[in-house]
């Protein structure tokens, strides 16, 4: 019997990442590529082709039919596949992705911004399955939204929603590179949370107790914050407090059921969630604060390929 299958990418600007996803979520094979985006959009299109025939010859020995290609990737992305802006990928810049697959691969195609598949990844097979409306937020270099409301992904009218690292938190704050002050990606990344404890360093107000010198990763300050190193544990506090300061507002606004946590800091969701669920109790209405519970993601790495692959399953399995 021949099995429906669907093609999930996860575009980064490091890595290219491909599976061959079926209805259900099983990654039944896949594979990992440099995206080296600097060669040009002629090279990138090339690298998809190949992994888009690699997964087909697959899938083809497995007895899968592919239904139709779906792409996370980060930036600013219209609702009909226009990439307005990726700053990590300007090879592809004010192109229509959507299009473009379409014309590769031969199938149809559907394009979203990276956090928004993740987000429907955690919905369709992941930790927000037991919810209807959620903020999925991704803390990495920077940090990431995405909306889910009754059940679908919210993208805004014009596909640019869920944008959560630049809610402000400082009105006088850092200067960010969107332009603004006080973004919340400037107090609550990995980025951020490495910052905090380098410029700590540098002013002789914080010294590692194990005697660590600069520079200091997440997972550096992680490792020290569980060794008991409470100077370390605060960094993660700090960051909790200004997501939360942040979610508490999505809160009021949404009465969300979940804040669901993933990218690279998920992996000390431990020594943020408390301070974050303290700020929502503190600052949203008693009934949006009592609903929403904060949550670690499911999938890791595999939510954006995962979420892609959903997105062209619901778009186009007829």
């Amino acid at each position: 019997m021949i099995r429906p299958a669907f093609i999930g990418m996860d575009i980064g600007g490091t890595n290219l990442r491909m599976g061959l996803v079926d209805e259900a979520g099983t990654i039944h094979f896949r594979f990992r590529q440099k995206t080296d985006i600097h060669e040009g959009r002629a090279a990138f299109y090339e690298k998809l082709a190949e992994g888009i025939g690699n997964l087909r010859e697959q899938a083809e020995q497995a007895g899968f039919r592919i239904v139709a290609v779906g792409a996370g990737v980060p930036g600013l992305v219209a609702n009909d596949g226009h990439i307005h802006v990726s700053v990590n990928l300007p090879a592809i810049d004010s192109i229509n992705l959507r299009h473009d697959l379409e014309r590769i691969s031969g199938l149809p195609a559907t394009v979203a911004n990276d956090v928004n598949a993740t987000a429907y990844g955690e919905k369709s097979f992941g930790a927000g399955r037991e919810f209807d409306s959620f903020l999925m937020v991704t803390l990495g270099t920077g940090v990431g939204g995405g909306l889910i409301l009754n059940g679908r992904l919210w993208t805004g009218i014009d596909g640019v929603a869920g944008e959560f690292g630049h809610v402000t938190v400082e009105p006088q704050g850092m200067s960010c590179p969107c332009g603004n002050r006080g973004c919340l990606e400037q107090y609550a990344s990995a980025t951020a949370i490495a910052s905090a404890a380098r410029e700590a360093m540098m002013s002789g107000r914080y010294v590692p107790v194990d005697g660590s010198a600069i520079p200091l990763t997440t997972q550096d300050l992680a490792r020290l914050a569980r060794e008991g190193d409470g100077a370390a544990a605060a960094f993660f506090a700090e960051a909790g407090r200004y997501l939360g300061m942040a979610t508490a507002s999505m809160a009021n606004v949404l009465n969300l059921e979940a804040l669901i946590v993933g990218g690279g800091v998920a992996a000390s969701f431990d020594l943020i969630r408390s301070s974050i669920e303290r700020e929502v109790r503190a600052r949203a209405f008693p009934i949006p604060a009592q609903r929403l519970v904060v949550v670690r993601g499911a999938l890791g790495d595999d939510g954006g390929l995962l979420g892609s692959a959903a997105l062209a399953r619901d778009e186009f399995d007829i």
